[in-house]
């Protein structure tokens, strides 16, 4: 409330008159400034009652209405965009599933067809047994069951979301996962003491197999013998080839390679140097015999029935050998030499898989060939893009196995590493050495042969460093 004044300016008008004090903001007003002044706070208590009644109005619409209130628009929000996001995910999980489930048809059509091409031929040769069916008809069982409901696609949700997250998942992008990987310094289990003929050496080491117990079988080739190496020896044993060499029956040259068959009990060596493939059945250096002659070999491999496959340096071709043949069974090459699809180039180290297809390092073409049974071709299935070091590239091929996965493994010789393709892919990828030509454990010098023990376990030959490399996996 205003109270009078002796003769002050007046805050407004800056008159010398009588004014009166505001009590609220202490200024001094003439009296008619006074009543403007007190008419503008009227004012404004005015518009604060009217913000107040507006305020109360507001929170009886609240009472009434609970729906419009921002947090329920916001969730309201929430679900208009999660029912979005689900619709959008459930069309593309849809997506996904109708091109994995066409890819997963596709992958069971080409195998019946296979399965049926199979049938059909030993059908026309009449040459099955009850092991034949039996495998037969477990493959249709097995592929039939993979058509109804496919092994490689499901369905993956995360239950830890408030709103479950769904996906489509395929082991066809897993794959990768299952491969098996090696420790990358490799554990010398054989030689490694230098070039020589003492049993703790090796001179030029090729072939190789492992048996049950982890003992090493090996071509030492310069020193024209075959080797054992017992799990954790320091020493070899001599179980073929210890008079030296010569061409009596009695004697090896130039060992390249060695296999056991299990059904004969007895090992199956290339006595290149001889120009021979011999049987030993036992380590009785005079209990062998010639197998097949007149021949350069270079590598071996044994299918489930005990026929007996030669790669043949010289003539580009490999044959298979049943026992009692005098001339063995052309099944890949025999066309000249050359880099055609129907030809090899100086086939070294050679593998059979279950279905009897043969895969051939195929030495001067820097590639790995697959011929399957009673092809009259081949197929590229790693390299073949010239001689290089690139990973689409190999260089002089030798040592071959496949695992599992029907992955293949390759001894990439001149590029000093081990490197695995899968059948289809452009590149392959280094599995252990490629760290340049060395004699450290990452490091490889012409590796030449290749081996699985029992456990999966990586061994390789390495040629120049007069060593076998254990590669344990991880």
């Amino acid at each position: 409330m205003a109270t009078a004044n002796n003769k002050a300016r007046c805050l407004v008008c800056n008159k010398e008159k009588n004014t009166y004090s505001c009590k609220g903001c202490s200024n001094e007003f003439c009296f008619p400034h006074l009543t403007e002044h007190r008419q503008r706070i009227e004012t404004q208590l005015e518009e604060i009652i009217n913000d107040y009644d507006q305020f109360q109005q507001a929170i009886v619409q609240q009472k009434r209405n609970p729906h419009n209130s921002s947090l329920i628009q916001q969730i309201n929000q929430w679900e208009t965009n999660s029912i979005e996001k689900i619709r959008q995910t459930a069309e593309e999980c849809r997506e996904t599933a109708m091109e994995l489930t066409q890819k997963s048809i596709s992958e069971v059509e080409k195998k019946f067809s296979n399965l049926s091409k199979k049938l059909k031929k030993i059908r026309e040769e009449n040459e099955f047994n009850e092991i034949d069916l039996h495998n037969f008809q477990l493959k249709l069982t097995q592929i039939t069951k993979e058509l109804r409901q496919p092994s490689n696609i499901s369905i993956q949700q995360d239950s830890q979301e408030f709103i479950n997250k769904i996906s489509v998942i395929s082991s066809f992008e897993e794959i990768q996962i299952k491969k098996n990987k090696y420790q990358q310094f490799g554990i010398t289990v054989a030689g490694g003491n230098g070039d020589g003929q003492g049993l703790n050496q090796l001179y030029y080491p090729y072939g190789i197999f492992i048996d049950n117990e982890k003992s090493i079988y090996i071509a030492d080739y310069s020193n024209h013998r075959i080797v054992k190496w017992k799990l954790n020896s320091k020493t070899g044993q001599i179980i073929a080839g210890e008079n030296g060499m010569g061409n009596q029956n009695n004697h090896l040259t130039a060992t390249t390679d060695v296999i056991f068959d299990k059904e004969n009990n007895s090992f199956i060596i290339s006595d290149m140097g001889n120009r021979r493939v011999i049987r030993c059945f036992d380590q009785n250096q005079t209990n062998q015999q010639t197998i097949v002659s007149n021949i350069i070999c270079w590598g071996l491999t044994i299918d489930k029935n005990g026929f007996i496959y030669v790669s043949d340096w010289g003539n580009h071709e490999v044959r298979r050998w049943k026992q009692g043949d005098k001339q063995g069974e052309l099944v890949a090459g025999g066309n000249g030499q050359g880099n055609d699809l129907n030809q090899l180039n100086y086939p070294t180290n050679i593998f059979i898989d279950e279905e009897y297809s043969l895969y051939i390092s195929d030495y001067k073409n820097h590639r790995v060939m697959k011929w399957e049974k009673d092809a009259e071709e081949g197929t590229i299935v790693a390299g073949g893009n010239g001689q290089g070091n690139s990973l689409k590239q190999l260089s002089h091929p030798r040592g071959l196995i496949i695992d599992h996965l029907y992955q293949i493994y390759v001894a990439d010789c001149r590029n000093n590493r081990v490197v695995r393709w899968c059948e289809g892919n452009e590149e392959g990828e280094i599995v252990v050495g490629g760290n340049g030509k060395g004699s450290q454990s990452d490091q490889l010098n012409q590796p030449t042969g290749l081996s699985f023990d029992n456990e999966e376990n990586l061994y390789v030959v390495d040629k120049n460093n007069y060593r076998i490399q254990k590669y344990e996996k991880i």
